[in-house]
């Protein structure tokens, strides 16, 4: 933690200097309250401040319930980070400056973020409450249910039908035609097999089956299913496994939860999923979900916060909060879309600690389908906010085009116009999602979607320490991110920041050359290029003497009919770049680093 205090005050100094004030004091503050409070000071209570902060800059002034855990001494300004606060907001009224200094509101957020998103496990307890958490959204979201009018779900599903009914309708011929080709993904699974064990899964469900035939998805060819069909054990659906409910680190304050889908509906979501993407991409959607790219969405953030056109909404526990019935009533058109995406979502959850529960929600975080019908469903909420607002009904795809570059969802990021906000609001909530009030942005100039933040068009967006400093070269992940940690500083132009690393990095690797930032060697990334140091003799390429990852997967012996059918799933026509891909498979279990020549570039 002393490392991290140090980098804190390094950086306080150079944003102090940028901004043409003092942190003397605030230094004094930071390491008193860190040897009283620990870690949480900088993990959670910076953080806050950091969020009140951007609160304050939206509403255009600083609330008396704004920095509640920082003493105020004379003025609505807390005493800690003064020096930059009163160049962004009124030392007396604290209202909004007219021009506040944009490079004291980015000093500002770079000071109490810069530890917000740590990958640090949290305490029992706060893990026991996200889990209690989790249940709990689950019973509000079939309280949401039971209490939202049939009307009001059949003008759901009118929208809904009139944005992709036309987008059903190929997955729809995709499904029929038996053009759905399943794909095993490289994560864990619920059953807790192995990357090439999975192709030798030995199970199907009746749900499955009634949309899927076996025969087309577990084997190779008619041969192997011949001889092994009698083998396939059929489950009914209360036989059927229960996605597998975990946390995982997000930052100290609270776990990330997620759940492991068992391997027979994550085969078939993904195949699924590369069906309705490839059909969103080719249609007029793709001008309004997002699914490969987030720059869209950061490019609108921008525009918004230039000319107060646009707001940002961020949704509390997102996923979660998509219910089943919406999603039903979505696709109640498209018959065989609706059997095939509900055949492959998990109904019931083992919650640590709660048992096995029913859901009510579509699905948790962690299946293939989560993302995208989790976007058509807050796109169709959104368009019945403006249909609402605007008076008169859409009655055809082509009505939604005038909203192109105005209204965009990627996720839980939301894009809509200023006019419209406080009825999309309103919608999203009374159909049972939850908008973050203090992540989402629409009275002043300030914008944040999908990781880049914006005032007034300017770039505010800061870097993120995401692991503790190593002490030592074989703790490799904490080495890799501390050397992107230096390049990010670099190039987001904290140069004292980079070089005081730089210093830290010198000392951990014996070697740490200059080189371009898509080099796979382990250096440092400067405007002033890279480091030449010999010549390859064959390919006659620069090299430099620096660290490489090296990272194997784990032995996975793959034969038989598993292997034929890995073969048949591959896509693209070209071979594989792994020739060993049937003897080893999967997410490395160990990450080395090792000393060798290497191209810079």
């Amino acid at each position: 933690m002393k490392s991290l205090t140090s980098l804190w005050n390094v950086l306080a100094i150079e944003m102090a200097s940028r901004c043409g004030t003092s942190t003397t004091m605030d230094i004094k503050t930071v390491q008193g309250r860190i040897e009283h409070e620990g870690m949480s000071f900088l993990t959670i209570t910076l953080p806050t401040f950091g969020k009140d902060f951007e609160s304050c800059l939206d509403q255009g002034l600083v609330s008396p319930k704004t920095f509640l855990a920082f003493r105020k001494s004379g003025s609505c300004l807390p005493s800690f980070l003064r020096g930059f606060t009163e160049l962004v907001f009124d030392s007396g009224t604290g209202i909004l400056l007219d021009n506040p200094n944009v490079e004291a509101i980015y000093a500002i957020r770079q000071l109490t973020l810069t530890f917000s998103k740590m990958l640090l496990p949290c305490t029992p307890a706060r893990e026991r409450k996200a889990m209690s958490e989790y249940i709990q959204c689950d019973k509000e979201v079939n309280y949401a249910d039971s209490i939202l009018p049939d009307s009001d779900v059949s003008e759901f599903g009118r929208m809904g039908r009139l944005l992709f009914g036309r987008l059903f309708s190929a997955v729809d011929r995709d499904i029929y035609t038996g053009s759905i080709v399943p794909k095993h993904g490289p994560g864990a699974t619920a059953e807790k097999l192995t990357s090439n064990g999975k192709y030798l899964n030995g199970y199907w469900t009746d749900r499955l089956e009634e949309v899927f035939h076996v025969g087309d998805f577990l084997f190779p060819n008619a041969r192997y299913f011949n001889e092994h069909y009698d083998e396939v054990d059929f489950l009914e659906p209360e036989a059927e496994m229960p996605s597998r409910v975990i946390s995982v680190p997000k930052t100290q304050k609270t776990p990330r939860i997620i759940a492991i889908e068992p391997t027979t509906v994550q085969y078939v979501q993904q195949g699924l999923l590369e069906s309705i993407t490839n059909h969103t991409q080719s249609s007029l959607m793709n001008g309004f979900i997002g699914s490969d790219s987030q720059e869209p969405n950061q490019l609108l953030a921008q525009k918004g916060s230039s000319d107060g056109s646009l707001a940002t909404l961020d949704l509390s526990e997102a996923s979660d909060r998509v219910s089943l019935k919406l999603v039903e009533e979505l696709l109640a058109n498209n018959p065989l879309s609706k059997r095939a995406i509900l055949a492959c979502r998990s109904q019931r959850a083992s919650v640590p600690g709660h048992g096995e529960i029913t859901l009510s929600k579509f699905a948790s975080m962690g299946s293939a389908l989560c993302f995208p019908i989790e976007a058509m469903v807050f796109l169709t909420i959104i368009f019945l906010a403006i249909e609402k607002e605007q008076g008169y009904r859409f009655s055809k795809e082509s009505d939604f085009r005038r909203f192109l570059g105005r209204v965009r969802v990627y996720g839980d990021d939301l894009i809509v116009p200023i006019d419209y906000v406080h009825t999309v609001v309103d919608q999203l909530e009374h159909f049972g999602a939850r908008v973050g009030r203090h992540k989402s942005f629409w009275i002043g100039r300030f914008r944040e979607s999908c990781g880049k933040e914006y005032y007034e068009g300017h770039d505010v967006s800061i870097v993120k320490v995401r692991r503790r400093f190593p002490s030592h070269r074989q703790q490799v992940p904490e080495t890799i991110s501390l050397v992107s940690l230096r390049n990010q500083f670099y190039m987001a132009g904290c140069w004292k920041t980079a070089a005081w690393l730089d210093v830290r990095l010198r000392k951990l690797l014996k070697y740490f050359p200059n080189v371009h930032p898509q080099s796979s060697v382990l250096g440092r990334t400067t405007s002033l290029g890279f480091d030449s140091e010999r010549e390859c003799e064959y390919l006659h390429k620069p090299l430099v003497k620096g660290y490489v990852v090296s990272a194997v997967s784990p032995r996975d012996n793959l034969d038989g009919y598993g292997a034929m059918l890995k073969f048949f799933l591959k896509r693209g026509p070209l071979a594989r770049d792994d020739g060993r891909h049937l003897e080893r498979a999967g997410r490395p279990r160990t990450v080395r680093i090792k000393a060798r020549w290497a191209s810079p570039v």
